[in-house]
């Protein structure tokens, strides 16, 4: 009879942390692994044309203290 998820759960908790991290990146990777093609190529067409962008000058980056800043204004913090 296969473990119930409370049964899984409860083993995970024996782990020693890098075993656990190991167990939590597998898990990570074994569900992004059904990724529509279409959509992983439209975030590398992205990446690649915000990158394009970044070293022609066309825009220009701003440090994330910057933009923590600007986001808790925003969102009025």
């Amino acid at each position: 009879m296969p473990m119930t998820l409370e049964q899984i759960v409860e083993e995970t908790r024996k782990l020693p942390p890098d075993q656990l991290s190991e167990l939590i990146e597998r898990i990570t990777l074994a569900a992004h692994t059904a990724v529509d093609p279409k959509i992983e190529q439209a975030w590398t067409d992205t990446a690649l044309r915000r990158l394009a962008e970044i070293e022609s000058g066309k825009v220009k980056l701003v440090p994330g203290i910057e933009a923590m800043a600007r986001a808790r204004k925003i969102a009025g913090r």
